[in-house]
């Protein structure tokens, strides 16, 4: 599937806040905690609890919440399909990026491994 400028455009202006709460819900959901959740989002960006929190409060579009972070090195081993989109034929590197995290989410309700999720292994 192609990804049309619109989209892409559509992923920048979204902002964390409004998506946190949907990977929180996912993720307990399944039995997984909110703890888990932070590991995978400090594993890909870098940002601990409290910068997540900071984030939150300033209704951060995705573009700025990628633009400041510091992105794991490991991040172009996160490889699969999400929301009909194959994450490593995607050419827009936000939207990529935002795949990389919504695949890691994914992942942690599955019921995966952290050593797994985490490219560790």
């Amino acid at each position: 599937m192609k990804a049309t400028a619109a989209h892409h455009e559509r992923i920048a202006k979204m902002t964390f806040a409004s998506v946190y709460p949907h990977y929180i819900t996912k993720v307990e959901k399944k039995g997984r905690t909110i703890e888990e959740l932070h590991q995978v989002i400090e594993w890909l960006t870098g940002y601990d609890d409290q910068k997540v929190q900071e984030l939150i409060e300033s209704k951060v579009t995705f573009k700025t919440f990628f633009q400041e972070a510091e992105l794991n090195e490991n991040a172009s081993l996160i490889k699969g399909v999400i929301c009909g989109y194959r994450i490593e034929e995607i050419e827009e590197p936000l939207t990529q990026q935002v795949r990389f995290l919504d695949k890691l989410v994914d992942e942690l309700a599955r019921g995966r491994k952290m050593e797994k999720i985490l490219c560790k292994e």
